[in-house]
């Protein structure tokens, strides 16, 4: 430690440099101790001396180890920090320090961070704003579901001309909207944006430079902060494959087109997702003529001179349009429903199916699927099939399901959960108060990264208001 003197030749304050090693600590009892012998659990004073917990009531008595020996910041960031919220939350019934330990916020966001990852964690601050996030709480709530909760919000502006088959999606608090279906099927190709950490909310019209060719039954995504990147899709003058870059935060927002080479063939009602906020991923869809596709690409769009690659698979679901891609547990994508090939035919799937994009050679893995190549029915009960419906990644790798066009006399606004992480996954009906859409479509509806789905005002799948939308909240501590 060296003092710090001041003009008056006072000490003002210390200047200090710690030096830290990484070392390997053994947690077990400590050496002579008998493996059956329980004695009172050490508490760190002050002073850095140990001394044993006086017993009574709530105090916890165990094996002596090493582990309390450990400072509070050695056990915070090192150990309590990479367990799950559900451990964390076991953990504090052990002993009052570690209960007061797992109050900590800091050490809650820590937590957060390594079950779902920086990008998670930040996409929840950013649609808290300056919010301060109580994140013990949301941990909690985004885990257990408990505080999921339906709202009705009327909100202000419009949407002029009316559309249908548009695409909207998410950025941060906002809700941007692209193109669309007009009247007589005039494809639109004007940007509005809708902003809901206003204290009221309302359509604006944006002014954007080089706005694409006018589309429906296209994709609209969000890369990261505020970059926007549209594909494909029906234009006046047929099927499209081109890809456009939307900064919403740029002082003249300008549509700036990629040209990536050796593109997919174009296309519309297909899916697509981002990865690692550079790249996007588009599958199956229609081609011209009504063919049904189910083939996988993906583009980096940072890439000076970006190059579409097909992602080769020995084995491909069925063709298929209206289905969702999701990700999940980093580079992992789900695909669920659609409008599938079987056969002659084409009928709705209620069909499951992951790939792992991290892997040197991915293929695609069947969940369920009658007659699927390693199929595994998981148990419980899944949702009815359906296509163009709302998938939501959760935190920690959960997929939420609902809405759609659905076969059979099934109600569209019923949630069902399934965690594709697990051995043996099951899906888990998701009972929510409130009141929800009568329709949610998945072109029209956007996820604020794992906090919420906000559907816009769907009636029947051709008649909109769009002055009305529903609110499926995950967590009051982001309401």
């Amino acid at each position: 430690l060296k003092p710090i003197y001041g003009d008056d030749e006072t000490i003002t304050h210390y200047m200090g440099i710690q030096f830290f090693n990484d070392c390997n600590v053994d947690l077990g009892p400590l050496p002579g101790s008998m493996a059956k012998e329980v004695v009172r659990s050490t508490w760190i004073t002050p002073d850095n001396t140990l001394r044993p917990s006086p017993t009574g009531k709530g105090n916890f008595c165990s094996e002596y180890s090493h582990l309390f020996q450990l400072s509070d910041e050695v056990l915070c960031q090192k150990i309590l920090s990479r367990l799950s919220p559900r451990d964390i939350a076991s953990v504090n019934s052990v002993c009052k320090r570690l209960y007061h330990m797992t109050k900590n916020d800091h050490l809650w966001r820590m937590v957060c961070q390594n079950a779902w990852g920086n990008d998670a964690t930040r996409a929840l601050e950013n649609v808290a704003g300056t919010k301060s996030l109580a994140w013990g709480r949301l941990a909690r709530e985004l885990t257990t579901l408990e505080a999921v909760t339906w709202k009705k919000l009327t909100i202000g502006g419009s949407v002029e001309p009316s559309r249908c088959n548009f695409s909207a999606c998410a950025v941060g608090n906002r809700v941007v909207l692209f193109g669309g279906e007009g009247v007589n099927a005039q494809p639109m190709n004007d940007t509005f944006v809708l902003d809901l950490s206003a204290s009221k909310p309302e359509w604006r019209h944006i002014n954007v430079g080089l706005a694409p060719p006018g589309r429906w039954g296209h994709t609209l995504s969000c890369l990261n902060g505020s970059l926007l990147v549209l594909f494909g899709g029906c234009g006046g003058q047929g099927l499209l494959n081109d890809v456009f870059i939307l900064d919403l935060d740029a002082k003249h927002p300008t549509w700036r087109e990629i040209f990536g080479l050796t593109p997919p063939v174009p296309r519309s009602w297909h899916s697509s997702c981002t990865l690692d906020g550079s790249k996007l991923v588009v599958s199956g869809g229609c081609a011209d003529s009504g063919v049904l596709l189910s083939d996988t690409h993906l583009l980096d769009v940072t890439m000076e001179r970006p190059v579409w690659r097909e992602i080769p698979a020995p084995w491909t679901p069925p063709s298929r349009l209206g289905h969702s891609l999701s990700v999940y547990d980093g580079r992992k994508i789900l695909m669920f429903g659609g409008l599938a090939k079987s056969g002659p035919l084409r009928l709705r799937s209620g069909d499951v199916f992951t790939m792992d994009l991290s892997d040197a050679a991915p293929s695609w893995r069947c969940i369920t699927g009658s007659g699927m190549p390693g199929a595994c029915n998981p148990a419980g009960v899944g949702p009815p099939p359906r296509l163009d419906h709302v998938a939501v990644s959760l935190p920690g790798g959960r997929i939420m399901i609902f809405g759609g066009s659905v076969a059979g006399l099934h109600s569209a606004s019923q949630l069902y959960l399934l965690d594709p992480t697990e051995e043996k996954p099951t899906w888990r009906i998701l009972n929510v108060p409130g009141r929800p859409p009568r329709f949610a479509w998945g072109h029209s509806t956007c996820v604020m990264e794992g906090s919420k789905a906000i559907v816009l005002g769907g009636q029947t799948g051709e008649e909109w208001t769009l002055t009305e939308i529903h609110e499926l909240s995950l967590a009051s501590s982001l309401v």
